[in-house]
């Protein structure tokens, strides 16, 4: 499948560059004015007028492969399932726990003893307001 849809966006893209060279390359509507007074559209490559029957039917047939593709890869695009949940629940990773430091745990075969628990208090009061800034 993966296949499949690698050759499906070579051939819009190969089509989409088709189309803007093909687009380029046409004359406007002004320019058939200027062909029909004997101006020099009538030495160009398909004569004065054989150039716009070509060029636009090469054109549409480019607009109409470019247009199946792109319906093909939106389809195809959509066919995975859906994952129900929140982004952040399938993004949660659980955090590995940090290194013992200092170079007795850097060294194999060495342990390092455990450190005495502190007693972590909390302050009595939040710091808020004017608290928080500093005094000189």
């Amino acid at each position: 499948m993966n296949v499949f849809l690698t050759i499906l966006l070579a051939v819009q893209m190969l089509s989409a560059l088709g189309m803007i060279g093909l687009v380029l390359v046409q004359h406007g509507k002004g320019a058939d004015m200027g062909a029909a007074f004997g101006s020099g559209g009538s030495g160009s490559l398909f004569g004065a007028t054989g150039s716009a029957n070509f060029l636009s039917r090469t054109t549409a047939v480019l607009a109409g492969v470019f247009f199946v593709c792109t319906l093909a890869l939106a389809y195809f695009g959509n066919l995975r399932p859906v994952e129900s949940g929140s982004v952040l629940d399938r993004a949660a990773v659980a955090v590995p726990a940090p290194a013992a430091s200092g170079a007795a745990g850097q060294i194999p075969g060495t342990t390092v003893p455990a450190a005495p628990a502190a007693a972590v208090t909390p302050p009595a009061t939040p710091a808020s307001g004017a608290a928080q800034i500093p005094t000189k």
